[in-house]
C-alpha cells in the first residue's frame, strides 16, 4: 500500500520539475533557500539514510519496540524541522537526468529492503526520529512518502518564487 502512495508522490514531484532546464533547477530563489535540485538531492539522501539505518537496526540484537506514531503530521509545514547535516543537499550543479537516477536507486533500495525484511522485525524494532521519538521500523517506509509530500509543497513554493524572479 505505501509503495503505491510513495510512487504517486514521487511522480507528482517529477511532474513539478518536468520540462525545466538544469540551470533553472539549480537556481536558488533566495540566499539561504534550497534550489529545486537541492530539494531533490535532499530527498534521495534522506531515503538512502533511512534505508541504511533500517538495515542496521534489523541486524541489531537489541532494538526497542515502539508504539505507532502520528507520522501523517510530517506533511504539515507549520512545524519547522532542520534537516540533519547528513541530509543537507550538495551545492554542486546537478543535471536532472543524474538526479533522476539517484532517486530511482534510492527508491529501489528502500523497496528491496522492505520486500526482504521479516514483517515481525519491522513491527517489533524501532529507530529514533528527531520529532516523533522512537518510530517502529514499519512506519519508516510510509514516512518517506509523507516526507516527500512535505517537500513537494516546498518545491511548488520554490518554483513559484523562481518564476517571480523573472
Amino acid at each position: 500500500m505505501f509503495k503505491e502512495k510513495n510512487e504517486a508522490i514521487r511522480q507528482d514531484i517529477f511532474k513539478a520539475v518536468k520540462g525545466l532546464s538544469d540551470e533553472k533547477l539549480n537556481e536558488k530563489p533566495a540566499e539561504g533557500k534550497w534550489s529545486p535540485m537541492q530539494i531533490l538531492d535532499h530527498l534521495q539522501l534522506m531515503e538512502n539514510v533511512i534505508a541504511r539505518n533500517i538495515s542496521k537496526e534489523l541486524d541489531r540484537g537489541n532494538s526497542k519496540k515502539a508504539m505507532k506514531k502520528p507520522i501523517q503530521l510530517t506533511v504539515s509545514r507549520t512545524i519547522k524541522v532542520d534537516a540533519p547535516s547528513y541530509t543537507e543537499p550538495s551545492e554542486d550543479f546537478i543535471r536532472l537526468v543524474d538526479m533522476t537516477e539517484k532517486l530511482a536507486s534510492s527508491r529501489a533500495n528502500l523497496n528491496s529492503l522492505y520486500d526482504n525484511a521479516p514483517e515481525e522485525l519491522l513491527k517489533n524494532k524501532s529507530m529514533p526520529h528527531p520529532v516523533f521519538g522512537n518510530v517502529p521500523l514499519v512506519q519508516w517506509f510510509p514516512f518517506i512518502g509523507l516526507h516527500e509530500k512535505r517537500h513537494l509543497k516546498q518545491m511548488e513554493n520554490t518554483l513559484s518564487e523562481l518564476d517571480g524572479k523573472q
